[in-house]
């Protein structure tokens, strides 16, 4: 549960979306505190964490103060917790699909007001109304609550491109109903070659299907040819976490990833088939069970698995991917055979152009032709009559 009370920084392009975690002063006009109840499961955190009765109703409140010295108007919304491709837990309303294994989305589960208006240097109270569901469960409802103020105006350059800064506050919400640690659940559901920002990847699909969090997630996986055991893919990350009942795509890089220096290329994906390993770790404990190596330190986990799954890039899949990975050089020879074969396919329509055109000329040069030889017939047979009756 690091950083759930955070201020995202979200970078909008017409061509990307990157949400930084990271609190920067004089970013938002206004300040949120969060008033914590006696309640709370983790005394003296930023966010709410909620220990309720089955089917109870609970009113949280929450402070907003305005620092600026004009009215502004804030937007606020409630969203389950779901996982980015990057291991990490979402707090915010995002276009990700919501798991299937979630069963209370907290979206549903809280009224609140959808916006407020605060008046200059004013403080404003709202309250957040939090309904457990009637049944009885072991884990937690996680999700976040987003501070979001309306029109705002805030613009950059970086490098020639125009970048809108839109800056929100989310405090993380969350509801149990005991104490129980849950062990949370890993299964790797499905394996397929897809691409992130136009770069080759092999994305496994990961679902913790629990109402716990993964944490401390250390996960290790290779890619190796079947068809062609040249063919390799490592990825490593021990830094990663999921939101209870969520999934997310964790992408095993094929082309380079990032920025690409001059003259730097990426072999391109290889139809055939293929297999996908993956250990994975989760919940450091000095006492538990599993060990391994992070950053030369061993270090204990609690708990393990072990994923291993087949599957198959076939050559349009390939193909398609290979020809918009801006990292993979592009065969021209196709190219270039297609512009020989059109210019070719130009020159023979000139050239039957130009027989029908000559062919055409000629017709009618042999057409005149023999009218005016008609002409000088019928003309020598006039002289020939005149003559004849001249003799006469």
């Amino acid at each position: 549960m690091k950083k759930i009370k955070i201020l995202l920084f979200s970078i909008i392009t017409s061509f990307i979306f990157i949400e930084v975690s990271a609190v920067r002063a004089g970013t938002l006009d206004f300040s949120v505190n969060p008033v914590l109840p006696s309640n709370q499961v983790t005394a003296n955190e930023g966010y709410f964490d909620l220990l309720m009765s089955p089917g109870a109703s609970q009113t949280v409140k929450v402070e907003l103060i305005n620092n600026q010295s004009k009215a502004i108007t804030v937007d606020i919304a409630a969203a389950s917790a779901t996982t980015n491709v990057n291991g990490v837990v979402v707090y915010s309303p995002t276009t990700t699909p919501l798991d299937k294994s979630l069963k209370y989305n907290l979206a549903h589960q809280v009224e609140l007001p959808n916006k407020i208006t605060l008046q200059p240097k004013a403080t404003q109270t709202v309250s957040i109304t939090a309904n457990m569901p009637n049944s009885s469960f072991d884990g937690v409802i996680a999700g976040g609550i987003t501070f979001k103020e309306e029109n705002q105006k805030s613009t950059s350059s970086q490098k020639g491109m125009t970048v809108d800064n839109v800056y929100q506050y989310v405090l993380g919400f969350l509801m149990r109903q005991n104490k129980t640690n849950l062990a949370p659940t890993l299964t790797m559901n499905n394996v397929q070659a897809a691409q992130v920002n136009y770069r080759n990847v092999i994305n496994a699909t990961l679902q913790n299907s629990a109402m716990a969090y993964l944490k401390d997630m250390n996960v290790n996986a290779t890619v190796q040819g079947i068809s062609d055991n040249t063919l390799k893919y490592t990825y490593s990350n021990s830094a990663m976490e999921m939101a209870p009942n969520s999934s997310f795509n964790l992408p095993i890089p094929v082309s380079i990833q990032g920025a690409v220096q001059a003259g730097q290329t990426s072999q391109p994906l290889k139809a055939g088939k293929y297999q996908l390993s993956m250990t994975v770790y989760g919940q450091k404990d000095a006492a538990g069970n599993y060990q391994a190596n992070v950053n030369g330190i061993a270090t204990k986990y609690d708990y393990k698995w072990t994923l291993t799954r087949d599957f198959t890039v076939s050559a349009q899949e390939a193909t398609k991917l290979n020809s918009s990975d801006l990292t993979v050089p592009k065969d021209n020879s196709v190219n270039i055979l297609l512009i020989v074969g059109l210019i070719l396919i130009f020159l023979l329509i000139l050239l039957i152009i130009f027989l029908i055109l000559h062919r055409r000329k000629k017709a009618k040069e042999t057409q005149k032709q023999n009218a005016l030889e008609n002409e000088l017939a019928e003309m020598k047979a006039k002289l020939q009559k005149i003559e004849s009756k001249e003799e006469k």
